[in-house]
């Protein structure tokens, strides 16, 4: 029996024993693809096995081509059976043999990642940043801190490192830090009186309500925008001529003013053009793909800088607006991320249809016409309204508007006894021919054209199909001065022909004179209400604006008709001479699919950038607003939130913010701004004790407040601030403050920088004339971009010329004298009072008393030095205040001035 009964126990604890072993190899725990075996791909693998090289035959990119077959024939990763997985072998052989190939193995933790994974079915995942967000339930956190959500999720992590929050910071250190954070500005003295001197717990939230509802808001973000845009006056490359595009940096302006909502704001940007009956605004909203750059010089293609602008497009949209790096995609496949070759060339015929061509004009321009013209264009605007209707009426408002759609003189060619003058417009000579290609003439009675003669006119014509052909128009062109344009009859057949351009003009004196130049040709039935009453007066009307120059042109963005659509082919390693197959406008499948009856255009493209369910764009603006106030985004790399970017420090935070400026805020950046500004985080002091700074060097868990060195455009604009001398007129053509004298070396013209006269010279930096091949220099030495092409974000350097142009640089020892001055009309004859209330002007607390004594010690000295040197003190004072006030009391005080505009408290928001 008891025999038996051992038997029995036996049995039973065998079955225990085997059941427990089964459950612990069969729940063995799931590998998570992105979090354990993405970072080892990455950085061990994809750079032979990836969407540059695919050594072997094989990539670990994408799942289908990791499961392929290799160039052994047989796959090298067998999903379930790591044991008959080459990929696996590789990773333990002889070293000849062993992957990484010439490296060191991977440690036997890494590869047993990858063996769990391979068993577990090798499945792949999405990474974190093409996953749509999703509203994150929020942590309890620490309660008695938290005054919003974010707060609890700063606090959940805190907690879990052992780490407590700061205090909050004293008063005067949040009034400037959130004035300069959300206007740029130093408050002003009524709103700082009044916050300072509100006790009620309401005074901070009223401060920051009246921030977000300055005008100087919309300034202050429109700043961090123009780099994104590459916003500049000028076309760049050597010439880098100007252009006038203005009106685009004040629609910026008036756009974040009005807190137009965030995806309204893009789609505009992005297609206003093709938005139903679209105003003026909404044209120049899409300045900001015209910002790219434009080559003047003559010898060049103008088809490959036009190639160039499209593919700086697409490059801009996912860098800005998406926190991607897509542009190396344009050569081959992202070796990290899995975007194909092909995507970049599906996304890029989004952009290939517009009608601008890298033209000296910078066509197509919108005109805003000016005084009278502006009447005639409302009262023409209004006989169309009343007797033409539909297609007919929009086509003469658009071209009246836009200039389009026209064909521009450079896309000629076959030339005979002619040429692209200067690579920018057709020039004829004396019998001389040219040919316009694939033209579609159906539906069309009149050839509209700009030329320019000088003092001989000629005859030209146009043939249909051959120099042989049919004559369709002729006409003797009338002697210009300067460019007109003329409107000639065609008798042209149906469909798309070549036409041929010829010109003869036996009055030229050499085969070698130009006769004719031609800027575009614009193919058209005539002006419609030819039968209605007031038509002579109306064609008037048209023919006047034409022909006009009152207007302010922008360039902007057109799109081509059907019947110039331009077909979009892959590029074979990234050469636009080497096409490959022809691709349809599409979008990654890794990301959110295109928006049902989206148009296969960029205003589809709007629609799908825009929806809920992309990924990207929430999340980019999220961080780069975070970046903006903390220093650092919760993404480091704004610019790639891609695999091999910075992981997020507050994934669920991003991901809930992201969720909430959507649907809770409607895409309202002031309401999320508001947001992150109320938070308990936001508002902690900034001063680090040595416990944490050993702990958290970097602020990557907030537990104190951001500390971060102000803006090159910020640093001017509080000087001009605290001085009394900054302009708050908004708006208009950019300005020149005080620059040295041969910065500008403008190569085939006489461009020169013109020192603006009056407040012009103390507007904000926003204002500043922007030129690319020779920026601002004291914002160009704290960190501002040149804006070839977009910056998603600014790395802030120390060097020692930032030091040098603060104490040196012309415009801030002007500001200097005025903050001087300001310093004795508020302190009196005490120079320690002057001090005193200087210091309380910039910093909106008293000065402590070590201070006070070091720049009263700076002032002493000063004042012996140009009260024995008469010449110094008329030097320093009287280049812009006069000889009556130049003492060497005001010297000194200029010197302590200027000393205090360099302070590190006052170069820093803490």
């Amino acid at each position: 029996m008891l025999l038996s009964n051992y038997r029995v126990l036996l049995v039973i604890s065998l079955l225990v024993v085997t059941a427990g072993t089964w459950y612990f190899f069969s729940s063995e725990k799931k590998v998570d693809f992105n979090a354990d075996v993405k970072p080892i791909l990455n950085k061990k693998c994809i750079s032979c096995h990836g969407g540059v090289k695919q050594s072997g035959g094989f990539s670990v990119l994408f799942r289908e081509e990791a499961l392929a077959k290799t160039e052994s024939g047989k796959p090298a990763i067998i999903p379930g059976k790591p044991d008959e997985s080459e990929f696996i072998r590789r990773l333990t052989v002889n070293p000849e043999e062993r992957m990484p190939y010439k490296h060191d193995a991977l440690p036997d933790a890494e590869i047993k990642i990858l063996k769990s994974w391979v068993k577990q079915g090798a499945e792949w995942g999405k990474h974190w940043a093409y996953i749509p967000a999703q509203k994150e339930p929020v942590p309890e956190g620490n309660e008695d801190w938290s005054k919003n959500d974010i707060d609890r999720f700063i606090s959940d992590q805190l907690e879990a490192n052992g780490l407590s929050p700061a205090a909050e910071a004293d008063k005067p250190t949040l009034l400037r830090r959130v004035s300069l954070d959300l206007t740029g500005l130093p408050p002003s003295e009524a709103v700082s009186r009044k916050f300072l001197n509100d006790p009620s717990d309401k005074a901070y939230e009223r401060l920051v309500d009246a921030l977000l509802a300055s005008p100087a808001y919309g300034e202050r973000w429109t700043s961090l925008w123009l780099d994104l845009a590459r916003y500049a006056d000028t076309k760049g490359y050597e010439k880098d001529a100007h252009r006038s595009i203005w009106r685009y940096r004040d629609w910026l302006i008036n756009a974040f003013n009005s807190d137009q909502p965030y995806d309204a704001f893009l789609i505009e940007q992005i297609a206003g053009d093709l938005l139903p009956d679209p105003t003026d605004a909404q044209y120049i909203a899409t300045a900001f793909q015209r910002n790219t750059l434009t080559n003047d010089e003559g010898g060049t293609d103008n088809e490959e800088y036009r190639t160039a602008a499209v593919i700086d497009r697409v490059n801009t949209t996912w860098e800005a607006l998406m926190g991607t790096t897509f542009a190396c995609v344009q050569c081959h496949s992202h070796p990290y991320d899995p975007f194909k070759h092909e995507d970049y060339y599906r996304f890029m015929a989004f952009f290939n249809n517009t009608r601008d061509e890298d033209t000296f004009e910078d066509f197509p321009l919108l005109r805003e016409y000016k005084n009278g013209d502006s009447l005639k264009f409302e009262k023409l605007k209004a006989w169309l309204s009343q007797n033409v209707k539909g297609n007919e009426k929009e086509q003469v408002i658009r071209f009246l508007k836009t200039g389009q759609p026209v064909i521009n003189s450079v896309t000629t060619d076959a030339f005979t006894n002619s040429a692209l003058a200067d690579t920018k417009w057709l020039s004829l000579r004396n019998n001389g021919s040219s040919r316009l290609k694939k033209v579609n003439l159906t539906d069309k009675t009149e050839l509209m054209f700009r030329y320019a003669t000088g003092i001989s006119g000629g005859l030209w014509q146009v043939h249909a199909d051959s120099l042989k052909g049919p004559v369709i128009a002729s006409i003797v062109l009338k002697p210009t001065d300067g460019w007109q344009v003329a409107t000639v009859d065609i008798k042209a057949p149906e469909g798309v022909h070549d036409l041929w351009l010829t010109y003869h003009n036996p009055a030229l004196k050499t085969p070698e004179e130009n006769g004719a130049t031609f800027s575009w040709f614009y193919l058209k039935q005539p002006f419609p209400g030819k039968e209605l009453p007031g038509f002579d007066s109306a064609y008037k009307l048209y023919n006047d604006l034409i022909t006009s120059s009152d207007y302010t042109a922008t360039p902007i963005l057109v799109e081509s008709p059907s019947d110039m659509f331009r077909t979009t082919n892959i590029f074979d390693r990234g050469s636009w001479l080497s096409k490959g197959d022809a691709v349809q406008p599409g979008v990654p499948a890794v990301l959110n699919a295109m928006p049902a009856k989206a148009p296969k255009n960029r205003l589809g493209l709007a629609m799908w950038l825009t929806d809920k369910t992309n990924p990207l764009t929430a999340r980019t603006m999220v961080n780069r607003l975070w970046e903006q106030l903390f220093g650092t985004g919760i993404a480091e790399t704004l610019e790639d939130m891609g695999t091999q970017g910075v992981a997020p420090t507050h994934k669920e935070l991003l991901d809930y913010l992201a969720w909430r400026f959507m649907n809770d805020h409607k895409w309202s950046v002031k309401q999320l701004l508001r947001e992150i500004v109320m938070s308990a985080t936001y508002r902690q002091r900034s001063e680090v004790p040595d416990e944490l700074l050993a702990k958290d060097p970097a602020n990557k868990l907030y537990a104190r407040g951001p500390r971060v060195r102000l803006s090159a455009e910020q640093i001017r604009d509080q000087a001009l601030a605290v001085s009394a001398v900054l302009s708050d007129k908004m708006f208009g053509k950019s300005v020149m403050p005080y620059q040295p004298k041969g910065i500008w070396k403008s190569p085939y013209n006489g461009a020169d920088w013109k020192q603006s006269e009056g407040e012009d010279q103390y507007r904000r930096a926003v204002y500043t004339y922007w030129k690319r091949t020779a920026p601002y220099p004291s914002m160009i030495g704290f960190d501002a971009a040149m804006r070839d092409v977009c910056l998603p974000r600014r790395i802030r350097t120390n060097t020692p010329l930032q030091a040098l142009s603060m104490l040196n640089d012309s415009a801030y020892l002007d500001m200097a004298r005025h903050l001087a001055k300001r310093m004795e009309s508020l302190g009196g004859g005490d120079p320690g009072k002057q001090i005193e209330k200087g210091y309380e002007c910039m910093m909106y607390k008293p000065i402590h008393p070590a201070k006070l004594d070091i720049l009263m010690g700076l002032y002493n000295k000063s004042l012996k030095t140009f009260g024995a040197d008469a010449g110094k003190t008329m030097t320093l004072v009287a280049d812009s205040m006069g000889r009556s006030v130049a003492k060497p009391e005001r010297a000194a005080m200029i010197v302590v001035a200027n000393a205090m505009l360099n302070f590190d408290e006052w170069l820093t928001k803490s």
